[in-house]
């Protein structure tokens, strides 16, 4: 820094791609600071360490800390944001680092004009700082090759979603799309990858013209195979470092760019800045800033993508009810498991579905107090016991050949607290409410959120997370731009064929944490009345997993709330148990029965 002559430099947990999960060699922001978490970002000064997380987080990173930092719990009352604790903490004049690779157009121009507002100054350094403390022992960049999507789960070639979205270009009056996403570029180009751990996506960049796509990664993972994929599209391949030349080429040439503000990296827009002059008005027109076109299609499914996700749903469905009869066996036999056999144990029989991939993201296994860090990890030398006297929270999901799963489901091995099954039954309300929902077409998740947390609320309750997010076929398991939470920024409307996630929760810190989570295709909606012409919309459940009845206090439950578990289980049965046999169906058929019926006890078999 003192080389660099700043006094503080920010580090996110982004790459170049704005990615969610990064590939190891790019995970700066866990390397400086040791949190694990997926969001935060570490600010480095001369004489301070500081790392911003949200809610999702707090308990996590105050655990994983080390002395010489101080955690800032973002959205909380009395704690300010980056740019404004930067800029009372840096002095007048003095400048603060950042990796242009690493900061979208929209966030380091937001922040150049936050800073310089409060007299500091923004400086772009090219090298990034914590690769050079990093040094030899940082991973090397993964080499995996590609794979083809095959078109039964596409749905749709290459040839035919380039058309689409060069309509979408010509709409906007732009000559090139650039496309840095990850997700995005191996949905149109029908490729998927294992660069990055969870998600089946590869290192990349490209760029569509009005004739012509280029695609730009490592040749070493290009196989024949994907190389004839790619020619039959009429797309060509280009060195993963020859982006930024390409880009630089297209500006001097005077093309007019579409460029996600809020993913496409700082450089990137430079380099065209740079490349076109100041000269005249060009400069000024270079650009239309607009989200990505791939995001909003990508996000709605076409029929062969939904089969693919249901199919990959009924395939999960089978190593769920094996994990969650194997688990109640266990201990009623008295054998000791821990949070880690029971992710070995679920991912190994996910593993036996045809088409297993991975793990679509680290599996949340949450005995007791660990289930209250909402996105723990266990480790095997410090992870808990499960046990008979505890609540256990399994939030999971599976990378399948068709689609993308997952599920979170909480329960006692035990006997649990009138306590416990009050906030459970709580969570399930508001999950039941979301799922039921019906609603104009246009509306954003963000009016939809509350249905979820009005139950919780009517106690004084609430959770620090979102509701639902999206869910790519078999891609990244987050997926925009929809979403279901209390971010008023995000107002994208859900559309019929998107997939979201419904997942309220409860957590009490040391004790429990209480989540219910079912994946939602949007649907059209069957109403008696279409007012404005429009229609309306509801929801399809993909999930097929039961929920543990004796959770349920059925005292707080309405008619119709316990009519809708009935409903669910009776559809779980239908779908599920053709796939299962012996005691796994009998355990399903035990806990599908209707909430009125008694409550079997678990007996150990021989």
């Amino acid at each position: 820094m003192a080389k660099e002559n700043v006094q503080a430099y920010i580090i996110p947990t982004e790459d170049p791609h704005m990615s969610e999960y990064s590939t190891s060699d790019a995970e700066r922001r866990h390397f400086i600071s040791r949190f694990t978490g997926s969001a935060a970002t570490a600010v480095v000064t001369t004489d301070a360490a500081m790392l911003w997380t949200d809610g999702r987080y707090f308990l996590q990173a105050s655990q994983q800390l080390g002395p010489a930092w101080t955690l800032m719990r973002s959205g909380t009352p009395g704690c300010p944001e980056i740019p404004e604790w930067l800029a009372e903490n840096v002095q007048d004049g003095d400048a603060v680092g950042i990796d242009p690779f690493l900061h979208t157009v929209d966030n380091a121009r937001k922040l150049k004009e936050q800073l310089e507002a409060a007299g500091k100054g923004l400086r772009p350094i090219y090298g990034n700082l914590v690769d050079r403390v990093w040094g030899s022992d940082r991973p090397a960049a993964p080499s995996a090759p590609l794979r083809v999507h095959a078109l039964e789960h596409a749905g749709q070639s290459v040839s035919d979603k380039l058309t689409a979205v060069r309509a979408k270009m010509k709409g906007a009056k732009a000559n090139v799309l650039l496309l840095t996403a990850l997700d995005e570029i191996a949905w149109l180009f029908n490729l998927r990858g294992s660069d990055v751990s969870y998600n089946p996506v590869f290192l990349s960049y490209a760029t569509v013209t009005e004739d012509a796509a280029k695609l730009f990664v490592d040749a070493g993972k290009v196989t024949p195979e994907v190389k004839s994929h790619l020619s039959e599209a009429g797309v060509e391949l280009g060195a993963y470092e020859g982006m930024l030349d390409e880009v630089r080429s297209l500006a001097a040439a005077r093309q007019i760019f579409w460029a996600d503000p809020t993913k496409v990296h700082h450089v990137m827009t430079r380099w065209c800045d740079v490349a076109a002059g100041k000269a005249d008005d060009y400069a000024k027109k270079m650009f239309v800033e607009k989200p990505s076109p791939v995001a909003g299609v990508k996000a709605v499914k076409n029929p062969a993508e939904l089969a693919g996700m249901r199919e990959a749903h009924l395939r999960d469905a089978v190593a769920l009810a094996e994990t969650l009869y194997h688990l109640e066996q266990e201990i009623a036999a008295g054998r000791t498991l821990t949070e880690v056999d029971v992710d070995d144990f679920l991912t190994g029989r996910r593993a036996a579905q045809g088409g297993f991939i991975e793990p679509s993201f680290p599996t949340i296994a949450g005995s007791g107090p660990n289930g209250a860090i909402i996105h723990y990890r266990a480790q095997p030398d410090t992870c808990n016991t499960v046990s008979g006297s505890q609540l256990l929270l399994v939030d999971s999901g599976g990378q399948y050949d068709c689609g993308t799963t997952d599920v979170t489901r909480t329960f006692h091995l035990g006997e649990p607290t009138k306590h416990q099954k009050v906030c459970f039954t709580r969570v399930l309300q508001g999950h039941i409410a979301l799922d039921s929902a019906v609603f104009p077409t246009g509306t954003p998740g963000l009016a939809l959120d509350t249905l979820a947390r009005a139950p919780l609320w009517s106690m004084g309750l609430n959770y620090r997370h979102g509701t639902g997010h999206g869910v790519g076929a078999a891609l990244n398991v987050h997926e925009g731009p929809q979403s279901i939470s209390t971010r008023y920024t995000i107002t994208y409307p859900l559309e019929a064929g998107m997939v979201v996630s419904n997942e309220p929760g409860y957590y009490e810190e040391g004790e429990f944490g209480i989540r219910i989570e079912n994946l939602l295709v949007v649907k059209e909606a069957d109403t008696p009345f279409r007012f404005g012409e429009q229609p309306y919309l509801s929801f399809e459940r993909l999930t097929m997993c039961p929920l543990q009845r004796k959770m349920i206090d059925l005292d707080v439950m309405s008619s119709s709330e316990i009519e809708w578990v009935n409903q669910y289980h009776e559809e779980v049965w239908d779908k599920a148990s053709p796939r299962l046999s012996g005691d796994v169906l009998e355990w399903l058929r035990a806990n599908t029965a209707s909430l009125q019926a008694p409550i079997p006890q678990v007996a150990a078999q021989a």
